[in-house]
């Protein structure tokens, strides 16, 4: 019984060998004959399965839509034919164990890696085919049947032949290495790109310098879009050097773009605004404004906010479309500014003194500006004062030191003159009634 048990196993192994090779040779001859793949009306090469990617994208070049739906049928029926046998070669499997099933599980992720470079020359056909403005319904047909037999055979596929696949694909000069190429490449390329949009930004930096009257903010804002593009141009030629079809990537972009528009409408509307107050320079970095309820000096602008800092170290970011919105006042946009005080003095004080004193005060300060001239003068008689109004110019940096030094000067000038600065005043008044008179006794008795 030995004996015949290893005869036995000898020869179902040598009929399933047999079977399997028959099933592939007659695919792969069914698949090689132009005759069963090709379109009428179609050069034979174009639908021949040993032609590589590249000369069939050059040889698609010249067909016309319809002949390009052939060249597209015709490959799907190339495809078909080789899932039938890895169809073929998984049934083998669940049908057979041992030494069998594993010769069938390697025979299969043979044609698997041959249906591989089938499947690509399909896509390329029915890409061809839609850039000749083929039917899209039809191309979305033909792309979802490459993507179907791909997920439904791996989902049926066992372990074993799963590990198979993989281990072979990791090895494969067209498969984990070239991903591993290609990703060193990318990530190699990312890195000089960075390094480039660094020097093409540093040669931007110094041609804007010589502009003159350019805004900060804007000059930042053209160094960052200069950076990223170069960065976006670069990553993109790399893609297609690397033979990477980038067409979708613009019709991603397009239509993320379009999802977005509704999205952030808000942030457009900053980012409109942002590019309105770049153009407008109505302030720029170091300026103190009051912009939005906010009063601070301005830290820094991006296209979608601007950052100002308060007298109180308190870090405010504003939206821009706050901002340009609403009234800006920048208080460093002059050169110069008028300092405004308002100082009374008492009604018995002598008004001449006052003038003097004042005017004194002012012209002994180094910071106030001779030109424009200050203006003193009596402005108001007040309820409890003679008001007088000092108005010295000085530049806007010094604004808030000498409009400080003024106030406490001309104090003490009033107070070593003998001028008075009375306090807020009234007069009361006091009407008092006459005292009620009393009825006399006699005639309260009576």
């Amino acid at each position: 019984m030995c004996w015949f048990q290893t005869v036995r196993n000898v020869l179902a192994r040598l009929l399933s060998g047999f079977m399997l090779f028959w099933i592939v040779c007659c695919g792969v001859t069914a698949a090689a004959d132009p005759q069963n793949a090709a379109a009428d009306g179609l050069p034979a090469r174009i639908t021949d399965p040993a032609v590589t990617s590249k000369e069939l994208e050059i040889r698609l070049l010249p067909l016309t839509v319809t002949e390009s739906r052939a060249a597209a049928e015709a490959w799907q029926g190339i495809v078909k034919a080789k899932s039938e046998e890895i169809a073929d070669a998984q049934v083998a499997i669940l049908n057979n164990q041992g030494a069998i099933a594993a010769d069938a599980r390697r025979m299969m992720a043979t044609l698997i890696e041959e249906r591989r470079d089938l499947l690509r020359n399909y896509a390329i056909a029915v890409s061809g085919w839609e850039k000749k403005g083929g039917n899209k319904d039809e191309i979305a047909t033909a792309r979802a049947y490459a993507n179907t037999i791909l997920i439904e055979q791996t989902r049926t596929s066992d372990l074993d032949s799963l590990w198979i696949q993989v281990r072979n694909w990791t090895t494969d000069a067209e498969g984990g290495l070239a991903f591993v190429f290609k990703s060193a490449v990318v990530i190699a390329a990312l890195a000089g790109l960075l390094l480039l949009a660094r020097l093409v930004r540093s040669a931007a930096r110094r041609g804007l310098q010589r502009i003159p009257q350019l805004s900060r903010v804007l000059e930042a804002f053209l160094l960052s879009g200069i950076y990223w593009l170069t960065v976006a141009i670069g990553l993109l030629i790399v893609l297609s050097a690397l033979g990477i079809d980038i067409t979708p990537l613009f019709a991603l972009l397009g239509g993320a773009a379009f999802v977005l528009a509704f999205a952030l409408q808000d942030s457009l509307g900053n980012l409109a605004s942002g590019m309105m107050i770049m153009l407008n320079r109505p302030f720029d970095v170091g300026d103190f404004i009051t912009a939005g309820g906010v009063s601070g000096t301005v830290r820094s602008v991006s296209i979608v906010s601007t950052t100002v800092v308060t007298g109180d170290n308190q870090v405010i970011i504003i939206p821009n479309k706050s901002i340009w919105g609403n009234v800006i006042t920048n208080v460093n946009a002059s050169k110069t500014r008028r300092i405004d005080l308002v100082f009374g003095i008492g009604y018995g004080d002598s008004i001449e003194r006052a003038q003097r004193a004042l005017e004194d005060v002012v012209a002994s300060h180094p910071l106030v500006l001779k030109d424009p001239a200050p203006v003193i003068r009596v402005h108001a008689l007040a309820d409890s004062s003679v008001d007088f109004i000092c108005r010295p110019w000085v530049e806007t940096l010094n604004y808030g030191p000498v409009a400080s030094e003024l106030q406490r000067q001309v104090k003490e000038r009033f107070d070593a003159d003998g001028i008075t600065i009375p306090f807020p005043q009234r007069d009361v008044h006091l009407h008092r009634q006459p005292p009620a008179r009393k009825p006399a006794e006699g005639k309260e008795g009576e």
